[in-house]
């Protein structure tokens, strides 16, 4: 059977930093008090002439830079999003155009931030019912500064704006993705929605006067879901990988909320791994968080081959979804081992 694994990673975050000062103006709350409850210092803000499209493009040719792998070899582009550009046509399609990647099937998936390991356990399967030696793209980007209150304190300071990508592709059998796991409760749907713009509520002067295009979150109700679903989800994954606790090296969560992963930690359970964090300069990216901290720490030089990597998302619908994966040989030179040839 063939291995599917992570052979490259990218992201992109935009230029303009927002820290702590101008949200906490708008959201009639203080700097200390961010840093208290979420762990988060600044975020990054799209340009105004940015969409979701120009992000999740800049972030997958960094991908495919990294690996030196053309766009016309891709065959698959798998984009999570919950910001799309427009309703319809999928952004991934825009994607596509924008990267030249004219050879790639391209769709969108939404699980809000869970999506970026929706759409990695996707794309794994379809690579893996395919002819070896093809690759998929998968993309995690959003704007979320287009849909925040920002005189809603429960939301406005946690969001930044973002995008990062993996590509995917053969490896030794040794490593790649060895488990995935989703999971969602839709009964708790309300706990995280943008209520109108859809079907249900088509946007109208009076959506729009009440704030109804905004983004909305059940603050408690979401912290109460992670902490009942997200370690025994992730414990089930690695009963069912057969993977001791130890075995793990390396954890990349959803960037939700640094002082409620702080809280979760020790009931995950992982006494050898790294929790790897990037929320104190760039925030809740959304789908974008895991891929682009999973690339900062990759291009730091914090995965060695073979390590044991989970990864995992948890967001609106509501949504659990974890990929483990023994991290794969790649092509990208790591800042650690130039020092150490350097050295030597």
């Amino acid at each position: 059977m063939t291995r599917i694994g992570i052979v490259a990673t990218g992201s992109y975050l935009p230029e303009t930093v927002v820290g702590n000062e101008e949200i906490a103006r708008g959201a009639g709350v203080s700097d200390e008090w961010i840093v208290r409850k979420t762990g988060i210092r600044e975020r990054r803000r799209a340009d105004d002439r940015d969409a979701t499209s120009d992000l999740a493009a800049r972030a997958a040719l960094a991908a495919l830079e990294q690996a030196k792998v053309r766009p016309e070899d891709v065959a698959y582009i798998v984009l999570a999003t919950s910001t799309p550009d427009h309703p319809q046509p999928a952004t991934a399609s825009i994607v596509q155009h924008l990267i030249g990647a004219v050879n790639a099937a391209a769709f969108d998936i939404n699980a809000v931030c869970s999506g970026f390991v929706y759409a990695t356990t996707v794309a794994e399967r379809l690579l893996r019912a395919a002819e070896e030696g093809r690759y998929a793209l998968v993309i995690g980007a959003d704007i979320y500064s287009r849909i925040l209150d920002y005189s809603d304190r429960k939301t406005a300071i946690l969001f930044g704006d973002g995008a990062g990508a993996v590509l995917l592709g053969t490896v030794p059998e040794s490593c790649g993705i060895r488990e995935t796991s989703l999971l969602t409760r839709g009964d708790q749907y309300r706990l995280i929605s943008v209520p109108a713009g859809g079907s249900r509520l088509p946007a109208n002067d009076r959506t729009l006067q009440e704030g109804a295009h905004f983004f909305r979150m059940d603050g408690r109700g979401v912290r109460s879901f992670v902490q009942d679903n997200l370690p025994s989800a992730l414990h089930e994954l690695l009963d069912r990988a057969g993977v001791d606790r130890e075995q793990v090296r390396h954890f990349v969560p959803h960037q939700a909320n640094g002082v409620m992963l702080g809280e979760v930690w020790p009931e995950i359970g992982l006494p050898r791994a790294t929790m790897h964090l990037a929320l104190e300069r760039y925030g809740n990216t959304g789908s974008a968080s895991v891929p682009v901290t999973l690339d900062l720490a990759h291009r730091q030089g914090e995965f060695a081959d073979g390590e044991t990597v989970l990864m995992a998302g948890f967001g609106g619908g509501m949504t659990v979804g974890a990929v483990l994966t023994q991290w794969a040989p790649t092509a990208f030179a790591r800042p650690r081992e130039q020092e150490l040839s350097a050295v030597g």
